[in-house]
């Protein structure tokens, strides 16, 4: 009979607080969320987060506040924000760095799939080529010309072992059967500057730092990496328009949930996401920053990290690319 009552009583204790976490995740949030940036203020990844973060405050009637973890090319952020706890109140902004190819070119202190949900796809955004104005070269495929006929003679800038630059910069080599020299910079600014002073011979870039000098006429675009055309560079052929299919790389961010938030948590983001990634003043916001804003289910999410993985864990492996 004893024992009876202890078990009636745990079960209606354990009820009771099925039903309590179950009210706290209705009433999410009720407090200020944290939004972990992996970047450094200023990038891309800030301006996007800043603006996510002043939309879902609007949403949630609760302030988001930015905490900025920059260094290891995003690793540390990433860390930061997997051992956070799991409530709902932080989550991050990964992308294709820190989120998808740092953990293949090296040993990182989080495991993308086992601490962290895969909330949403958020944004994606093609890579340029660009070239000097004083460039000989006029298309991609004068480019690809003199590159196969002189091998090493043509050298592209790179944020670095890794980085996006660098690993669309061996697609093109291996798409075109061509030789090039990579040049490693500490920075994609510090890439352009010699790019624009004809220090190098040519960079391919996410859009916003390059776009104003295409405007202006410093730099010549040959290509862009989207499978089509970008309605934001309409006149920027792709590379598959030039022969070389199949040579798609863009960069991408979504938001990231430590393991074990609550799905009625993790619902409740979905939501919020939907709702803010289709705000017509948001999505003209990220279009200037060069990138489309979009929201998409957990599954979708999964699925394209997947083909993302298998993608570039052959391109890393076939070029044995290593981090510094």
């Amino acid at each position: 009979m004893f024992k009876q009552k202890i078990a009636v009583g745990i079960f209606v204790l354990i009820t009771l607080l099925g039903y309590n976490v179950q009210a706290q995740d209705a009433n999410f949030p009720n407090k200020p969320v944290k939004l972990v940036v992996t970047y450094p203020p200023g990038g891309s990844s800030d301006l996007m987060a800043r603006i996510m973060g002043q939309k879902l405050s609007q949403y949630w009637n609760q302030p988001v506040i930015i905490e900025s973890k920059p260094g290891a090319a995003g690793s540390i952020g990433m860390e930061f924000a997997a051992r956070q706890a799991a409530d709902g109140y932080t989550f991050v902004i990964g992308n294709l760095g820190p989120a998808g190819v740092n953990p293949l070119l090296s040993k990182v202190p989080y495991s993308m799939e086992k601490d962290f949900i895969a909330v949403s796809l958020t944004a994606t955004g093609p890579n340029i080529l660009v070239v000097p104005t004083t460039s000989p070269y006029k298309s991609l495929s004068d480019l690809v010309a003199a590159a196969k006929a002189k091998p090493d003679s043509i050298s592209f800038g790179t944020s670095g072992p890794g980085s996006m630059s660098h690993l669309a910069g061996e697609m093109i080599m291996r798409q075109a059967g061509v030789k090039m020299i990579s040049v490693p910079y500490k920075g994609g600014g510090l890439a352009v500057n010699d790019l624009i002073a004809g220090q190098i011979n040519m960079m391919v870039s996410d859009a916003l730092p390059v776009s104003q000098h295409i405007k202006t006429g410093r730099l010549r675009a040959l290509g862009i990496t989207s499978a089509k055309r970008s309605p934001m560079s309409p006149e920027i052929p792709t590379f598959a328009e030039v022969g070389m299919n199949g040579l798609v790389a863009v960069n991408w961010w979504g938001v990231f949930l430590p393991t074990g938030t609550p799905k009625a948590i993790v619902d409740q983001y979905m939501s919020a996401l939907v709702k803010i990634m289709a705000d017509p003043d948001l999505k003209e916001r990220f279009a200037g920053l060069g990138v489309e804003a979009m929201a998409s289910t957990p599954d979708e999410f999964r699925a394209f990290l997947a083909e993302e993985k298998s993608k570039y864990s052959k391109l890393i492996s076939d070029n044995n690319i290593k981090a510094e």
